[in-house]
């Protein structure tokens, strides 16, 4: 399985969406500062995850939620847990 995933920071309120195919391993990561993007604002917390069978389409969304309208979904998606 492949995962696209939402974590949010505790400390400055601040969204990273990224994809793995370990996501327990991949927050490990996020949360011990091994993640040169995310270290500075530790601690995250998992808000939303998808898994997807193929890893290009898993990557694919990731790219989506990137984008314009990926940030659109997100805050529909999320509007109570983004209160």
């Amino acid at each position: 399985m492949h995962y696209v995933y939402i974590i949010y920071s505790e400390t400055n309120g601040k969204l990273y969406k990224g994809s793995s195919s370990d996501l327990k391993r991949r927050i490990l990561e996020h949360n011990h500062g091994k993640v040169a993007s995310t270290k500075a604002w530790l601690p995250w917390r998992i808000i939303y995850y998808e898994a997807f069978a193929n890893k290009t389409d898993a990557l694919v969304e990731e790219l989506f939620l990137k984008s314009g309208k990926g940030k659109e979904r997100i805050k529909y998606l999320l509007k109570n847990t983004l209160k």
